[in-house]
């Protein structure tokens, strides 16, 4: 059976813009259209590919969306072959999180730009960024997760390590008489947002149970995040890479010395790829291994290194 390209690209854009009339727009095409267009696929798959509540798609439709980005990329690295001087541009889309862009991953990102790649980067927090790669949204994903999804595969990258520090007079004035789980819970903290898991794994590690019930901020931005702590505002998980010539300086104190948090990282690709595909999966493994510590793959993460 061959499946019709104009009513793969109407499914794709409509899952992409979560919205039939939108999708109906960016077509030229009524809404009508669109509908009878996902209507004729679904039938000839046999198979419900997109919920029409919230417009999101079917485990079926997600297998569907990961096919047509492969179709995509294979199709662009062919024209490529046979005509050199096309300049034609690829959409490439990578769900990272948001301490990786902020440090070891922007100059990959930077190096896929410049390559006629039209890169569109999705980010989320590390625990979540492997549901972007499985609803078909993404050709590849760093995740905390060592299983890859059906038709993927997860190359261990290295441990990212953080360091939980505060201002010098932050610390002064919550952590001068020790490092108690009293005065952890006294201590406003500062979290990138609700998904953060981090800091309440760090905590759990350090006390040996779960805590909650303490103050904190949230600052959704790596940027915003390391700038609150070092104003002051509350104490925090930072990257290692953002973090040591702060403490080498003195303008940070690491509230537990000898303490570092490490997250094992993982990435997430096809398990067949296309040239371009797997060129950008080498370049992404090749940087991540020169700056992430480098532990065994079974190497116990979310903890005290």
């Amino acid at each position: 059976m061959n499946l019709d390209r104009q009513q793969l690209e109407t499914f794709s854009i409509v899952v992409d813009m979560r919205h039939f009339g939108r999708a109906a727009r960016a077509l030229n095409i009524s809404r009508g259209a669109v509908s009878q267009r996902i209507i004729a696929l679904e039938g000839a798959l046999g198979t419900p590919l997109i919920v029409r509540d919230g417009v999101v798609p079917t485990p079926a439709g997600e297998v569907l969306l990961n096919h047509i980005q492969a179709l995509k990329v294979l199709e662009a690295d062919t024209l490529r072959r046979i005509k050199p001087e096309s300049q034609g541009w690829t959409r490439i889309t990578i769900a990272v999180n948001a301490d990786s862009l902020a440090t070891w991953f922007e100059p990959v990102a930077c190096a896929i730009a410049r390559q006629n790649f039209a890169l569109e980067l999705k980010v989320d927090d590390q625990d979540y960024t492997l549901s972007v790669l499985t609803r078909g949204q993404a050709m590849g994903c760093i995740s905390t997760s060592s299983t890859p999804p059906t038709g993927f595969v997860a190359e261990h990258l290295g441990a990212m390590e953080y360091e939980c520090v505060a201002a010098r007079a932050f610390s002064a004035t919550y952590f001068s008489g020790g490092h108690s789980l009293h005065q952890f819970l006294a201590a406003p903290a500062v979290l990138f947002n609700e998904k953060d898991g981090l800091h309440g794994a760090f905590l759990k590690r350090a006390f040996g149970f779960r805590v909650d019930g303490y103050p904190r901020h949230y600052f959704p931005s790596p940027v915003a995040l390391l700038a609150a702590v070092r104003s002051g505002a509350g104490y925090g998980l930072v990257p290692s890479m953002q973090a040591q010539p702060l403490i080498e300086s003195g303008e940070l104190i690491v509230l537990k010395p000898g303490g570092k948090f490490s997250v094992n990282l993982y990435w997430h690709h096809w398990e067949v790829s296309p040239p371009t595909a797997a060129s950008i999966s080498e370049e992404v493994i090749r940087q991540a291994r020169q700056v992430l510590r480098q532990v065994p793959a079974d190497f116990p993460g979310d903890g005290c290194a």
